[in-house]
């Protein structure tokens, strides 16, 4: 059958048109090239043999053949390859031939259409102008429509063309024009549509965002660099200010693909007009284009929720980087220390470091010394606080007027509202800061001296955490910072003072280069004269190779057969370093029942720690794909694909790597769970305790001394054994669960938000952590005559 015998009843009557050269045409191709092989089309040889000699209006009437046989209803169509290669051709079509390709493509019966149905039709119009493709108009507007049906389309070429034709002819309805370029598949979508339509299909911008349309690939050319410039106004400058300003508090949600409800941050695109945004700011010669980059490139390089290993939008981060590395400079630098201290995709952090050291490379520093040269001090003095006309701005990001939090409305609101954004700024940068010093810890980076005062000690941001730590001078004495005239000096235990000279090499002090009884004094030192610790220092956990460590030679179960909450102790390992970590329940058979999370070390190590699902694991999450707990398995350090025998791994690596396995299951544990029950649960929550739950008991030997119920508590090995007036209670060091003397009986207390410890000072932690349970929980027992709580004293005199 012809491919005019194959097609609808409906459609062959538009066809009485066509001359007698045209249908004797189509018999020739129906003889000669069947629709056979025109499925099956997969080179350019049997098309060259008929073509011998071909002018337009044999190609044109070729094309024109293989758009009818995607209408037939006998099964034929004619296949992609082919189809693109007739679409590809720069043909002349008559009105009359352009009408009809639209007509019969689009008429009913309906049927699937994929992109490549379009392809020819799209190919006819491309290149002509508004005015020729007036009377077409109808059918566009249709096309449209029937590709939105298609969730897919929206990253189809075919659609995108067409979404562009429309939006130049929808000049005259901005908001119109502006839908028509941004289709509906994402939460940003919609605020672009519903919040600034109208403004970005105004006259001078609607340009400008068919060119932002057109950002489809890796990176930016020249060529379309100098469109964007031709086409930047000043207006267009603020509203894709605006814009891009709203990415950093946009958050994925739910949106319904079509098929079902998944969590969408940004469709393709979205991205792509994100991105051509992006790329238009390297035009744009103002101080705040390097801050509003590193905050999309921040926000959109962390994982969906804020955390984990993947990007909510690897295609916008990557073109925030690119931006940000073509601009150069130290001021950069900032927001690059800050998307390293957050972010944890391998591509991202693989690219930030290259262009740190790019700008290192261009100022003769390394990555390092650049990041600590180029911390903002946001006008604070050396000790932290900026104070002006009453206002005073401390490195907390806390505003206060004379000495009160109260702000009067008599303070000057302008000045008011540069403290307030700076203050913004601050808390942003903290967290990267202790990140980057904790680094340097457990790294064992050195400095000569006088680098050490300047970037650190003098420094109004950094100095608020540098301070507060112990520094000493390689294989000499160490002591704390203290100034004296004008000087920093170290001050040991004992009160002597240490003056480095300034090209003395100095680092942080590490407990695992020292003796038991310099720790024990350093310990007591800082509980004597009160002093916190931004992070763990003195108090840090230390892990050396154990006897069956040394049996299994090349990996550790000291962490293994632990049964973790999964979506937390995966957010903990990420955002200490570890990325990888995936488990599901979706391709049980393919291995997404098991996963090993890495983390990469000094010296071109990596650590890899294996965990998996237990048998109960699809039935205790109601047979769902997502996943709540998951089992820890063992951990091994490794060289490229090598393992590497842990007694060769340096012992401050080594011991930091376990460090973070311990704090994962020290604070993820289902061991902690008040109301647990089973064999791990009573093992974890009353067994042995942990390198952490071991320095917490070293803590609590120092601190009970000083505590009112001092006569009421006493320490055990495991256990702070608390005398109550009705009981005595035995509360586990580790996991902070209650045993009740004289039979052992569980007594479940939920830890609340509000926690009384009686003002006791903690060395290493603010209210929140373990520490702080126990205390509370010790101070509420040993007035347990005192407790209202129903749920507490029942279980008390049951």
């Amino acid at each position: 059958m012809g491919v005019i015998g194959g097609l609808p009843d409906g459609l062959r009557g538009w066809l009485d048109g066509l001359d007698e050269a045209t249908l004797e045409m189509f018999r020739r191709l129906d003889a000669t090239l069947r629709p056979q092989d025109a499925y099956h089309f997969a080179d350019d040889t049997l098309l060259k043999e008929l073509s011998a000699g071909w002018g337009e209006v044999e190609w044109r009437t070729t094309a024109l053949w293989a758009q009818l046989l995607t209408r037939t209803t006998d099964g034929s169509i004619a296949g992609e390859r082919l189809l693109t290669r007739l679409a590809q051709r720069k043909l002349r079509w008559t009105p009359q031939e352009r009408e009809l390709l639209w007509r019969t493509t689009l008429t009913p019966p309906e049927q699937y259409w994929t992109e490549v149905c379009y392809r020819i039709p799209i190919s006819s119009i491309k290149g002509l102008p508004a005015s020729e493709r007036e009377s077409l108009l109808p059918y566009l507007m249709w096309a449209q429509r029937e590709m939105e049906a298609t969730p897919i389309s929206a990253s189809w070429a075919a659609k995108r063309l067409l979404d562009d034709l429309l939006a130049e002819h929808l000049a005259d309805d901005p908001a119109e024009a502006t839908r028509s370029l941004v289709p509906e598949g994402d939460g940003f979508a919609v605020l672009l549509r519903e919040e600034y339509g109208k403004r970005l299909g105004e006259s001078d911008a609607l340009p400008l965002l068919r060119h932002w349309a057109t950002a489809t690939s890796a990176t930016s050319t020249a060529q379309w660099t100098a469109r964007a410039a031709e086409l930047l106004t000043p207006r267009t400058v603020e509203l894709m200010r605006e814009i891009l300003g709203r990415v950093p508090t946009y958050r994925e949600g739910p949106w319904h693909n079509g098929y079902r409800e998944v969590v969408t941050y940004l469709r393709e695109r979205t991205a792509e007009l994100l991105r051509g945004m992006i790329w238009t700011c390297e035009l744009i010669d103002e101080p705040w284009v390097t801050g509003l980059l590193g905050e999309v490139a921040l926000a959109t390089s962390t994982g969906i929720g804020g955390s984990g290993p993947n990007s909510r939008s690897e295609r916008v981060a990557n073109a925030a980087l690119g931006v940000l590395a073509r601009r150069g400079g130290t001021e950069a630098v900032t927001q690059l220390a800050r998307i390293q201290a957050k972010v944890r995709r391998k591509s991202i952090l693989a690219k930030v470091k290259q262009i740190l050291e790019a700008i290192a490379a261009q100022t003769g520093l390394s990555p390092e010394q650049l990041l600590e040269r180029t911390v903002p001090t946001f006008g604070l003095d050396h000790d932290g606080t900026r104070t002006e006309r009453g206002l005073t701005l401390s490195v907390t990001g806390a505003i206060t007027c004379n000495g009160r939090k109260t702000i009067p409305r008599s303070v000057d609101r302008e000045l008011l509202a540069e403290f307030k954004a700076t203050a913004k700024e601050l808390k942003k940068t903290i967290p990267a800061e202790r990140f980057r010093v904790e680094r340097a810890l457990a790294s064992e980076r050195t400095w000569p001296w006088q680098e050490a005062c300047a970037f650190y000690l003098d420094h109004p941001v950094t100095g608020a955490f540098a301070r507060n730590l112990i520094w000493e001078i390689i294989q000499g004495p160490a002591g704390l910072p203290v100034r004296v005239d004008r000087a920093w000096e170290l001050t040991d235990p004992t009160g002597h003072r240490i003056q480095p000279r300034p090209d003395t090499l100095v680092r942080l002090w590490h407990p695992i280069s020292h003796t038991a009884d310099e720790v024990r004094t350093w310990r007591d030192h800082l509980l004597a004269i009160g002093l916190r610790q931004p992070f763990k220092q003195a108090f840090r956990e230390v892990y050396l190779l154990t006897p069956a460590e040394e049996v299994t030679r090349d990996h550790s179960r000291r962490f293994s057969d632990h049964l973790l909450r999964y979506g937390q102790a995966k957010a903990l390992l990420t955002e200490r370093g570890w990325s990888g970590m995936s488990l599901g329940h979706w391709d049980a058979a393919g291995g997404s029942g098991q996963c090993t999370a890495a983390k990469e070390l000094p010296g071109g190590l990596t650590a890899r720690w294996d965990f998996h699902l237990d048998e109960h694991s699809y039935e205790r999450d109601g047979y769902g794909t997502t996943v709540s707990m998951c089992v820890s398995g063992d951990l091994c350090v490794r060289a490229g694909t090598s393992p590497v025998p842990l007694a060769e791994v340096a012992p401050l690596i080594l011991s930091e790597t376990l460090r973070d396995a311990d704090l994962a299951v020290g604070v993820t544990s289902t061991g902690l769970d008040p109301e647990g029950h089973g064999d791990y649960w009573q093992s974890y929550g009353f067994g042995e305790l942990t390198e952490t739950a071991r320095t917490r008991r070293d803590a609590l030997a120092r601190l009970l001394p000083r505590l009112k119920i001092a006569d009421r508590a006493e320490l055990t090995d495991r256990f702070l054994r608390v005398r109550g007036d009705l009981r005595t209670y035995k509360i586990h060091l580790g996991s902070g669960n209650i045993l009740m003397e004289p039979n052992d009986a569980y007594l479940c207390i939920v830890p609340g938000r509000d926690r009384d410890t009686g003002s006791v000072f903690l060395p290493f932690e603010e209210d929140g952590g373990m520490l702080s349970v126990i205390l509370s929980k010790a101070f509420l027992l040993a007035a347990d005559t005192a407790i209202t709580d129903l749920s507490i004293t029942h279980q008390l005199t049951g």
